[in-house]
């Protein structure tokens, strides 16, 4: 099931139980940001029915009207119980129920980091020790992937900046890496930090990465580092990246369980977070500096 991107006051009405002419009323008062058809009518982003929801109380009797699962936000669950049940859903194959997760957590008003570090992340950490036990296959393990690659996506369209014109953000994973959920994960965090942040993708090679720079001049540039195919090439090339980006003015930072002290050591101690809450904080400190400080703009991308 797929959410809607734009719904109407009626299907908002039905989905949380009350009059029609109350959510017109909120639209026009600007309590849900909506919009106007050439027609006139109004139509609602589902993202901002949701951040309504999140910071009104009110809750959805029928969630069916807006592409959710039948379930959501009538669960309280605490982080745990999110835990055990994307777990037991991602290995059984079943979509419906992790995207029910995921949503829960997000209108019980969950951050998202929160939602990717002490859900997401530990579900998967459980899953490959469940591998290596052999008490789960290769596939239910990749297949788990595909789905919270898909769960996220539609998070992804409920997660959306109030800040168009907030700070720049691109990244992605090296050449040999191919490990795509990590990226998805940062581009979510940062957007929810008020960043338009575009994850490239995966497995691109460090000349790509700078040509991205070159054209993009992003004021900050993720590198998510799960896989590493030849460690002193990666070191060589990362520091000459490194040196390049930070001529366009752009922040380095990185993340990935492929880094080690070791390694970090070797490429110059860059900005690296070992939890996406970290790398949240960073994020917003950043834009939150970036929105006070324009006028210095100029001197930070001559530096």
């Amino acid at each position: 099931m797929s959410v809607k991107e734009l719904v109407t006051p009626a299907q908002v009405a039905r989905a949380i139980g009350v009059s029609e002419s109350s959510v017109k009323r909120w639209c026009d008062s600007g309590r849900i940001a909506a919009i106007r058809t050439a027609g006139k009518h109004r139509r609602m982003p589902i993202h901002s029915v949701l951040k309504f929801l999140r910071e009104s109380g009110h809750q959805l009797v029928d969630p069916e009207t807006l592409g959710l699962p039948a379930t959501s936000g009538q669960g309280q669950f605490v982080i745990d119980r999110a835990r055990d049940m994307l777990r037991e859903a991602l290995l059984a194959g079943d979509e419906s129920v992790a995207q029910q997760v995921v949503v829960d957590l997000y209108l019980a008003q969950i951050p998202v980091y929160r939602i990717c570090d002490e859900v997401v992340t530990n579900v998967f950490a459980d899953i490959g020790e469940m591998w290596a036990c052999e008490e789960a296959a290769v596939y239910q393990e990749r297949r788990g992937c595909e789905i919270a690659l898909r769960v996220l996506l539609e998070l992804r369209s409920l997660v959306t900046t109030s800040h168009p014109d907030g700070p720049v953000a691109i990244g992605g994973t090296i050449a040999g890496d191919n490990y795509t959920l990590p990226t998805a994960i940062v581009e979510l965090v940062l957007r929810e930090a008020r960043w338009r942040a575009t994850s490239l993708g995966c497995s691109l090679p460090f000349e790509t990465l700078e040509r991205a720079v070159s054209d993009t001049q992003p004021a900050l540039f993720w590198l998510s580092v799960s896989h590493i195919e030849d460690e002193a090439r990666f070191v060589e090339e990362f520091r000459r990246f490194r040196v390049e980006a930070e001529s366009h003015g752009t922040d380095v930072v990185l993340g990935g369980r492929a880094l080690d002290a070791r390694l970090l050591d070797a490429v110059g101690r860059p900005t690296y977070f070992e939890t996406f809450a970290d790398l949240s904080a960073h994020a917003r400190a950043k834009a939150e500096k970036a929105s006070t400080g324009s006028d210095h703009a100029g001197e930070s991308n001559q530096a």
